[in-house]
């Protein structure tokens, strides 16, 4: 699994809308944050090594609607990953809190 992370830049009044649909609709999605600056959500995906990370965004993320503009990241290494966080085998992140 290859991590993905995307600013994406959404309609006036349609960043909760354009959240809940890319979570929705992409299980690609691993987490997705609501940001200042230029872009409104910061998303988190983890894709399958033979996925092609333009085809994603072009022909999934993009066209959903309410999206307006996106600006990809392409992580090379994770250095460290926290204790209490683990992968499933589709690569999503699930936390576990230890009491």
């Amino acid at each position: 699994m290859k991590p993905l992370f995307v600013q994406i830049k959404c309609s006036k009044g349609q960043t909760f809308d354009v959240s809940e649909k890319i979570v929705d609709h992409l299980e690609e999605t691993s987490e997705i944050y609501s940001i200042s600056g230029q872009f409104d959500l910061l998303a988190k995906f983890y894709l399958r090594d033979d996925d092609d990370e333009g085809s994603f965004v072009v022909n999934k993320l993009q066209k959903i609607d309410g999206v307006l503009d996106t600006y990809t990241f392409v992580a090379f290494r994770l250095f460290r990953l926290s204790s209490g966080a683990n992968y499933n085998t589709m690569g999503a992140l699930s936390i576990s809190a230890e009491i």
